[in-house]
């Protein structure tokens, strides 16, 4: 099944007025495609470990004859770098890096075999990601490991997530 690329969930309810009704905006957030229910989801930016985290989620997905939740997690920026304003405010950076994801994700001949979706969120990455995990109650996390100094100065995404997420975490070195 090939691949494409929608930004939230596709039965998602559209809300006129979301402060009138908390219930239905609660569930409104937690519906998704039954098809991927129960799948594995990776982090995916692209880079050469989050590759090789697909590879290993595209091969825990055929084993268990699941669907694939890829999440690209955009960028946001605190507005008080700009501003200098006190309250930290975010905003959303255009981020045309998920399309072109998509597109070689669509092309891609090794993710013929299983049935997947590109999910695009804004945010913190460990929260966005353990927040689809959630929306889909996703068997597993597949994330892959940060090298560098910015990993080691402000903690790797895979070790804050591993610490913090409600289901299965797997880091792929």
């Amino acid at each position: 099944m090939a691949g494409h690329e929608i930004p939230e969930p596709a039965d998602r309810k559209q809300v006129a007025d979301p402060v009138s009704d908390p219930q239905t905006v609660e569930e409104t957030r937690h519906s998704c495609d039954p098809a991927f229910r129960h799948g594995v989801v990776v982090g995916f930016d692209g880079s050469t470990s989050s590759e090789r985290a697909l590879a290993y989620a595209i091969g825990m997905a055929r084993r268990s004859g699941s669907g694939l939740i890829i999440v690209h997690v955009a960028n946001r920026l605190p507005t008080t770098v700009w501003a200098g304003c006190e309250p930290p405010v975010f905003v959303d950076v255009p981020d045309h890096r998920t399309e072109v994801l998509g597109l070689e994700l669509a092309c891609a001949d090794y993710l013929s075999e299983v049935p997947w979706v590109l999910v695009e969120r804004g945010g913190d990455i460990c929260h966005e990601l353990e927040e689809v995990g959630r929306e889909y109650s996703a068997d597993a996390i597949v994330v892959g490991s940060t090298h560098g100094i910015v990993g080691r100065i402000f903690g790797s995404v895979a070790g804050r997530l591993a610490r913090r997420a409600q289901r299965p975490v797997v880091v792929i070195p």
